[in-house]
């Protein structure tokens, strides 16, 4: 098998943000090893079919890579239907995705720090995915890992195996017995006080997420996830336009590694530090939201 997992890109109808997300990534290390899945949505109304096809015709003359596969879907699939049938397409064939969405910009070693942890941790069960995203965290000054454990997958650029993916119950059949074990509630907002909302909202047919359903069965698995100490993604996606990141804005702000390292220290020590998952926690307090909610509003 390649040392380097394919990259899946999601995109729709954003021209801008989905040329930076793919110029970011043709300047990454190894992106000329990587063979590159595009998986194009198709228009939700007429006053999307314009940008929607604008975008088409800009990837068909994206290079860059090992290979590029673009995959118009037909109909409108939305970000969650997209996911799950894209990943569970490639998946199977290749046993492990790295995976990014339109409005992302990666780091140079992006790539490096993602097929590297995949290979370190693939064989190890506890682990669900690797993040490319991360906080820009205070780490102990004796702290010699270019990674930390959370209990929050991010889907702002990451990675999994075929054998993780297949253990999500996308119907979270278990939902009846999660709202009536208030311990269990307790623990799954270890990952941030938004969780269990956001899974309700799912539940309810209020949102259409997948990864909330997918921190979920994280959670119900036990497991923990990888995310660099420095991040490698910055989210650009918060514009007037934006489907599901309009107005959170800078609470989401880190800094980009801008490093040449191209070789990462792991740990197989397996073990959440309680004060690094406070502060990954904080931005998805309540206090938090609520603060940029406000000065969204007052804008």
């Amino acid at each position: 098998m390649s040392s380097h997992a394919p990259i899946l890109l999601f995109t729709y109808n954003r021209l801008f943000e989905t040329k930076k997300t793919v110029e970011a990534l043709q300047d990454n290390i190894g992106a000329l090893d990587s063979d590159l899945i595009i998986f194009s949505d198709s228009a939700k109304n007429t006053d999307s079919i314009e940008s929607v096809t604008s975008v088409r015709e800009y990837l068909k003359a994206v290079t860059g890579f090992k290979s590029v596969t673009i995959i118009e879907r037909p109909e409108n699939f939305g970000l969650a239907k997209s996911i799950i049938t894209g990943v569970t397409e490639v998946i199977e064939k290749y046993k492990r995705v790295i995976v990014v969405e339109d409005d992302l910009l990666t780091s140079k070693n992006f790539l490096s720090y993602m097929n590297q942890a995949l290979g370190f941790y693939e064989n190890n069960p506890s682990v669900w995915s690797i993040s490319g995203f991360s906080f820009p965290i205070t780490y102990p000054d004796d702290y010699n890992n270019d990674i930390a454990f959370g209990v929050r997958a991010s889907s702002w650029g990451w990675a999994t195996w075929v054998g993780q993916w297949e253990k999500v119950d996308w119907d979270v059949l278990d939902y009846d017995d999660f709202i009536l074990d208030k311990n269990a509630q307790r623990k799954f907002k270890e990952g941030g006080s938004d969780l269990c909302k956001m899974l309700s909202d799912q539940m309810q047919g209020k949102i259409n997420s997948w990864a909330i359903r997918f921190c979920y069965a994280q959670f119900r698995h036990k497991s923990v996830d990888v995310y660099p100490r420095v991040s490698k993604v910055q989210n650009i996606g918060f514009s007037e336009g934006a489907s599901h990141t309009k107005g959170m804005g800078s609470r989401f702000t880190t800094i980009i590694d801008n490093s040449d390292t191209t070789d990462f220290t792991f740990s197989s020590n397996i073990s959440v530090d309680s004060s690094i998952l406070s502060q990954f926690r904080k931005p998805f307090s309540i206090i938090t939201r609520l603060k940029y909610k406000l000065l969204a509003y007052l804008k």
